[in-house]
């Protein structure tokens, strides 16, 4: 399978004339998995675990069948260990509430990364202040990675929970979470990987990371928006309460007490986004049509390509890894003196979409000495076509500013 073949399965690619550079914040959808939600609403539509009928029975098989999927999809040891949300931010809060609030006691400590999304960030912000432990980072160094001495000096005996992001959402950098889990398990720490940015682009075993937690958004791997999945190990999951309650996730119901459901329901109160699931599903047997390697490859050349043409622009700040092995599909730049949403704007009327502001990782960009910055993140339906494109039009973006950047200087 090609490129351009590739790109014909994708509708708004067909129907719109765009280079779109903003798969870190959500993917397109190709046309199996658009049919594979419509078949559902036109077959299948039904209630899961409500009813006894048999088209609710089929919704039920379809909804649990693709959790089996998914914890094959992983490798996770248990299909129980899949746990569906609405996004990984409400993964990332189920956690840590769930969890972080149950096991966490004074002068106990928490350690994250600079690099991490707001999802990963704030709840451990408010969790360790209600349990008076502490918050700590670890920070990156000139090349946009985490030193090892960073991991050993921030993980130690007190370390409770690690949260880190597998990949950075605005740097791109590929984070050793390998490393990282073994070393806070042995201080006895369990570990909690934020997989958004890395699923769509690498294969992920959670066996043989041993991640204790794993989350990643569907939308941001070609399925529907909506929908999450929160990978953890079932001697975790088992003994801590759930964070959300309500239908299906009880077992019997007094007036004055309730016992809850066993895993996975549990942690899925409510009716669920089964259309999302069904879309995951789908999305999951596209991925493994095309193959990781081949997802290696196909990215591979066109994110070395780009950070080459992008190199070439001495009027750009660019923030990736000098190590290519290390960074894998997004690429942050500014035009020095020049707003970020300005050139997004003006990237925008020659077709090209990125995204511009501090991508949810503030403390990241106050760490960097900057506000914001403009943002391209590719996957497998982008061409080089698409590098040369945005490199173009930023060419036009800097001769619209360049004398009102000469004025500043």
């Amino acid at each position: 399978m090609n490129l351009q073949e590739i790109k014909k399965d994708f509708p708004i690619l067909e129907n719109r004339n765009i280079s779109y550079l903003d798969s870190g914040a959500t993917t397109q959808k190709p046309i199996q998995v658009i049919n594979a939600i419509q078949e559902f609403y036109k077959k299948n539509n039904a209630n899961p675990h409500r009813g006894a009928y048999s088209l609710s029975i089929e919704a039920t098989e379809f909804y649990e069948n693709t959790r089996t999927k998914i914890a094959q999809f992983i490798n996770a040891r248990h299909r129980e260990e899949i746990i569906f949300s609405k996004n990984a931010t409400e993964s990332l809060n189920l956690i840590a509430y769930s969890y972080g609030m149950t096991n966490l006691k004074k002068d106990d400590e928490v350690v994250i990364s600079i690099m991490e999304h707001h999802s990963n960030l704030v709840p451990w912000q408010n969790v360790t202040k209600v349990t008076n432990s502490k918050l700590k980072y670890m920070y990156i160094n000139d090349s946009f990675e985490i030193p090892d001495e960073e991991i050993k000096n921030k993980i130690t005996e007190k370390t409770k929970i690690v949260g880190i992001t597998h990949v950075s959402n605005v740097l791109g950098t590929v984070n050793n979470v390998k490393k990282i889990i073994d070393y806070a398990h042995k201080k006895g720490a369990i570990v909690v990987v934020d997989a958004s940015q890395s699923i769509p682009h690498m294969k992920i075993d959670v066996q043989e990371l041993n991640a204790d937690f794993l989350v990643f958004s569907a939308h941001k791997m070609l399925a529907p928006l909506g929908i999450a999945v929160l990978y953890g190990k079932k001697q975790i999951l088992e003994k801590m309460n759930p964070f959300l309650m309500g239908g299906d996730m009880i077992e019997y119901v007094y007036e004055q007490e309730t016992t809850f459901a066993p895993l996975p329901n549990k942690f899925e109160a409510g009716t669920q986004n089964v259309e999302g699931v069904i879309g995951l599903g789908s999305a999951i047997d596209y991925i493994e049509n095309i193959g990781y390697n081949n997802i290696y490859k196909i990215e591979k050349e066109l994110v070395r390509y780009a950070r080459q043409e992008l190199s070439k622009l001495d009027f750009l700040t660019l923030y990736f890894t000098p190590n290519e092995e290390n960074h894998s599909s997004v690429i942050s730049f500014n035009i020095e003196g020049v707003h970020p949403h300005d050139v997004a704007s003006i990237l925008d009327l020659e077709g090209v979409c990125v995204r511009s502001g501090n991508h949810c990782a503030q403390p990241l960009m106050r760490y960097l000495g900057i506000d914001s910055t403009c943002r391209a993140s590719f996957y497998i339906y982008n061409t080089k076509e698409d590098v040369d494109r945005l490199v173009n039009a930023l060419n036009k973006a800097y001769d619209m500013f360049k004398n009102y950047i000469k004025k500043r200087n």
